[in-house]
């Protein structure tokens, strides 16, 4: 079994170092609520799209490192590899921002996942099966050339996409239940749902 995983917003969870930092630029109150949207949208409703353009790069760039894990993500992978799970990271950006200085975007996320994704001081995931991609279409195509039989992803357009593998379980990750009602294999609200789903399969594969 190989299961494929999203990065951005999937793996990794930005609502606290996306509040911290538009604190620490005076761009939001300090009572604001504590999200990546929530950021964004006190940001738009002041007509500030272009502090929010930017932020985006300066998070992924040079503030990648102080990004977090959502709960239970590394654990699950952790026993996903005790299980002796194949594991692949797909995921689609822009190599630099649209906006400020030119970060590069895939090289910084490629730095997270060495520093975090370990376990004992061995890589969790082998660097030749994480893939950043520039278009989703491309994402799409790697996916069905990685030959995942499930992949996990945050965004139900991902999943849904014409091309995306039709033997791969699409697996719906939808931690502020936004997507009630996406058909999608199934939409699972946090890393613990998520070891609880494939617990359940590979039981019924023992």
């Amino acid at each position: 079994m190989r299961i494929g995983f999203d990065f951005d917003n999937t793996i990794v969870s930005y609502d606290a170092l996306f509040y911290r930092v538009a604190v620490e630029q005076s761009l939001v109150p300090a009572d604001l609520l504590q999200s990546k949207l929530a950021v964004r949208d006190y940001l738009r409703k002041m007509g500030n799209e272009d502090a929010w353009t930017e932020m985006q790069g300066y998070v992924y760039g040079a503030r990648m490192s102080d990004a977090v894990a959502y709960p239970g993500a590394i654990e699950f992978m952790r026993l996903a590899r005790d299980n002796g799970i194949a594991m692949t990271i797909v995921s689609h950006k822009t190599r630099h921002p649209f906006m400020g200085p030119k970060y590069d975007l895939h090289e910084a996320a490629r730095g997270w996942v060495d520093s975090f994704l370990v376990n004992a001081g061995e890589r969790l995931i082998e660097p030749d099966q994480v893939f950043f991609e520039l278009t989703k279409e491309e994402k799409i195509a790697r996916i069905a050339e990685a030959g995942c039989d499930y992949f996990i992803d945050d965004l139900p357009e991902i999943l849904q996409m014409q091309g995306f593998p039709e033997s791969a379980g699409r697996i719906l990750f939808d931690p502020e239940n936004h997507h009630d009602g996406v058909e999608v294999g199934a939409r699972l609200r946090s890393w613990q749902e998520i070891e609880a789903y494939f617990e359940d399969q590979w039981k019924a594969r023992s």
